[in-house]
């Protein structure tokens, strides 16, 4: 049987790199969030490398997210009923409502960082871009707020779409949120990450000391809740035992638990991050290779849960 094609499968891969690129984008906002309002204060924000990374990062990849989606549909014309018609007892239009307001606030926000650039731009050619400007600026608090709210959203959002799936007991879990709520905040700082030193950013700067000094705790607990999320199968019984076996067993998708997710993706970016904090050594081999383990192992979670979830029925 291959892993990829099997008698339960609905749902495929381009749903799994929709999660992936919804939760990135959340996560690369909520840290951009941190760097500008706890690391830069009062610096001009646009100036730095990794929230440049981050501001570009985010647009594009809900965009790509959307794309995806949209494109999967059996009939992509018809995507803008979803955005018009919306159905509070479906996941997938709670989903479709969090991500449209989020890329409102995602947007606003990007043009408060750049707001000083943008001003002086508009200042001649459009002075009436400086009022609304200035509006936002006095809102900026606001906008901060509700974005950070609607990218952590974003972020559970992409595990709370899996249970809408009936009769398939691993995706039933309700650690299944948390966990990807969690792997969306380390793809959104490992694309941070990765993107800030590829732009050269200091990759011994202040932005991604406080970006490690997060990581290192935020790894752990993903751990913790990778071994909740097969606990409570295993201890349910029944077909969520047999869902569980049947994932992180041999197999093909064992391997990829235990090789890419485990051991690529969480075991060498947590390693490497003490490595860097003990050693104050921060490179950009050191920060970029880090940082594609973290984002190569998310987007292998996000498969595997897809896939492997699946799997086994009720």
């Amino acid at each position: 049987m291959s892993p990829f094609h099997f008698e339960h499968l609905i749902w495929h891969w381009p749903i799994a790199f929709y999660l992936f690129f919804a939760g990135v984008s959340g996560g690369a906002m909520f840290f951009a969030v941190l760097l500008k309002n706890f690391t830069l204060r009062g610096e001009p924000a646009y100036k730095s490398g990794f929230v440049q990374a981050a501001c570009i990062v985010a647009p594009v990849t809900v965009m790509a997210g959307l794309g995806i989606l949209v494109t999967d549909l059996t009939k992509p014309l018809h995507f803008w009923k979803i955005m018009v018609f919306y159905n509070l007892t479906s996941v997938m239009s709670i989903g479709v409502i969090i991500l449209c307001i989020y890329m409102v606030f995602m947007f606003l926000w990007i043009a408060l960082v750049f707001r000083p650039v943008i001003d002086e731009w508009c200042r001649v050619r459009f002075p009436w871009v400086l009022k609304l400007s200035a509006l936002l600026g006095r809102n900026e608090p606001t906008i901060t707020g509700l974005l950070v709210i609607l990218a952590l959203a974003l972020g559970a959002y992409t595990g709370f779409l899996l249970s809408a799936l009936p009769g398939y007991p691993m995706l039933k879990n309700p650690v299944l949120p948390i966990l990807f709520l969690l792997s969306a905040l380390s793809s959104g700082a490992a694309a941070s990450l990765l993107g800030g030193v590829l732009m050269r950013g200091n990759p011994d700067g202040r932005e991604v000391k406080l970006i490690h000094k997060i990581e290192i705790p935020l790894i752990m607990v993903e751990m913790v809740a990778i071994f909740t999320f097969f606990v409570g199968l295993v201890l349910t019984g029944g077909q969520s035992k047999v869902a569980a076996a049947n994932a992180v067993g041999f197999g093909f998708w064992g391997v990829v638990f235990w090789v890419g997710i485990l051991l690529v993706g969480l075991s060498v970016p947590l390693a490497m991050n003490l490595f860097m904090t003990a050693t104050a050594k921060r490179r950009f081999a050191y920060v970029a290779g880090t940082a594609t383990c973290s984002l190569i192992g998310v987007i292998l979670l996000r498969h595997f849960i897809l896939y492997a979830g699946q799997m086994t029925i009720a």
